[in-house]
């Protein structure tokens, strides 16, 4: 199983911002939590400036796999818990035969998450009910992905409002 996972909220012309100049421009504790829950034990696939962006590199209990066109790049000695590779499709390959790789979650940034859409099986998407001014924008979800699950809108510690919602592709 393939999936794309994020968190998105609005612009004002409804576009669906997932970053700004490097960063989440929101802060939902229980989207972090969300994030976690569901990608630990799996292999994770991101670009160069998703991987920069982290604030802790790498993620714990994942095997990181890092898509660059630029080639090696700073990765830290993690062992064999970080690869970097120069294509998705190697990425796909790697996370597939990495500890857990039966579920491989692609976590960004728009360019890798372009490039995995065709292939992907889910998207895990957050929805943040709040307006943003954004740099990195979601995929477009189109006609061929339908709502599996959705949660009820919640009310985060952070005092924003937030659901998850499980697109699959209908049979």
């Amino acid at each position: 199983m393939i999936g794309l996972i994020w968190g998105q909220a609005r612009d004002a012309a409804g576009r669906p911002v997932i970053g700004a100049g490097g960063d989440i421009p929101w802060h939902v504790p229980e989207d972090f939590a969300h994030f976690k829950r569901t990608t630990s034990g799996h292999p994770v696939v991101m670009g160069r400036l998703t991987w920069e962006s982290l604030p802790r590199r790498p993620l714990p209990g994942r095997t990181n796999i890092v898509v660059s066109s630029r080639g090696p790049f700073g990765v830290p000695d993690a062992g064999d818990s970080v690869v970097a590779t120069a294509s998705l499709s190697e990425a796909l390959g790697l996370a597939a035969e990495a500890p857990g790789g039966d579920e491989i979650w692609v976590i960004g940034g728009s360019q890798v998450y372009n490039a995995a859409l065709p292939v992907a099986d889910v998207l895990e998407v957050s929805e943040i009910n709040t307006e943003v001014e954004g740099d990195v924008y979601a995929p477009e979800i189109g006609p061929e992905w339908a709502v599996a699950s959705a949660t009820d809108w919640t009310t985060s510690s952070s005092g924003l409002r937030f659901r998850h919602l499980r697109y699959t592709r209908p049979d």
